[in-house]
């Protein structure tokens, strides 16, 4: 703490002051706010960094927001941790609060209340048909802020809308809420419903579930646990942090240190259904985002090439030739048909067709 300055001397230490703050980032449709020490509160506004007109941020500042985020009053231990928060009236945040040069800094996502619909989010037409599957898993990929919640989001909502099932999210922290319409929905966090997401996803499967969406496999027992819910007739989604299809099916084998690759590769070719990869571009016309995606419909010739890829084609082979009537592309297909459409510039998507 700085100097002859006490906590509650920290504007931050006001509710008030920190929504107003929120309330301006989200009117200015901030994907994010960033409070760091050193600068001003900055906001992400269609892809660029910008700030408000205010006074730099002290360490003292930063420390009075995280007190009023993660209500506690002892945040000098805190390292990085993950939660939520809720403005009344404008949304949600997913929140990280984390430690810099030994001072404490926080970003926050902004989540609309909405919940995103297929048109909306500008995904391609085989995620809703992904959506409409009894059981097996479907993964949405890509990097860190590339949209994978919202299309989880807007899958969770079309089924909600359509379908008299039970759905069970595990999330950390819980991003968007969803109303029970037609669906019933349990919304568990891991830190406060549930320990982890192993755990959860583990007594998921005697909850009597139709449909388990896991926020993100990160490791070995979560992927196991995923596949035998979507071979005991379930319907699993995930997300997964890898960029593209064929490095998704790799990053599921790497999960598993000693199991056969020739089990493995049987078990989630039986299993896969269907894998999204996404990345968010800057608009042309610097009116936002608009969506680049990959798609893998996993049919009886993928789910061979996910067997025994000796001797079949390619996956990428697969899914060029898959677009009728499955919907299957590559990121290149995709980048052409937003350069046709003149939604983005051609060096955006030379760059994001080499990611």
């Amino acid at each position: 703490m700085v100097p002859g300055v006490s906590k509650e001397s920290s504007p931050y230490a006001s509710e008030e002051y920190l929504h107003q703050l929120l309330s301006k980032a989200v009117a200015a449709n901030a994907s994010d706010v960033h409070l760091k020490v050193g600068q001003p509160p900055g906001a992400r506004v269609r892809g660029a960094m910008v700030y408000f007109r205010v006074d730099p941020i002290r360490p003292p500042d930063t420390e009075a927001a995280a007190r009023l985020i993660l209500k506690q009053d002892d945040v000098a231990s805190v390292t990085e941790v993950d939660t939520s928060y809720s403005l009344p009236g404008f949304g949600r945040f997913r929140v990280n609060v984390y430690r810099q040069r030994g001072t404490l800094a926080v970003v926050m996502r902004a989540i609309p209340l909405k919940i995103p619909t297929f048109e909306e989010l500008g995904t391609p037409p085989a995620v809703e048909l992904l959506a409409e599957k009894d059981r097996g898993l479907v993964l949405v990929v890509g990097a860190a802020g590339n949209g994978k919640s919202s299309t989880l989001a807007a899958m969770i909502g079309h089924m909600n809308r359509t379908r008299p099932i039970h759905i069970i999210t595990i999330e950390d922290p819980i991003e968007f809420l969803h109303q029970d319409e037609k669906a019933s929905i349990s919304q568990r966090e891991v830190g406060i419903d549930t320990p982890g997401f192993g755990v959860a996803l583990r007594a998921a499967l005697r909850q009597d579930p139709d449909v388990i969406q896991v926020g993100e496999i990160r490791d070995e027992e979560t992927m196991d646990i995923a596949l035998k819910a979507a071979e005991t007739g379930h319907l699993v989604l995930a997300t997964l942090h890898t960029p593209d299809v064929g490095r998704t099916i790799n990053r599921m084998l790497a999960l598993f240190d000693r199991a056969d690759p020739s089990e493995l590769r049987d078990r989630i070719g039986d299993c896969l259904q269907g894998v999204v990869a996404q990345r968010l571009l800057p608009r042309k016309d610097g009116q936002g985002l608009v969506l680049a995606s990959e798609v893998l419909v996993v049919t009886g010739t993928a789910r061979e090439t996910i067997r025994r890829p000796e001797g079949n084609p390619p996956i990428k082979e697969v899914l060029e030739k898959g677009v009728h009537p499955y919907g299957m592309h590559t990121f290149e297909m995709s980048l052409k048909m937003l350069l046709q459409q003149g939604l983005v510039e051609k060096d955006v998507a030379r760059a994001a067709a080499t990611f």
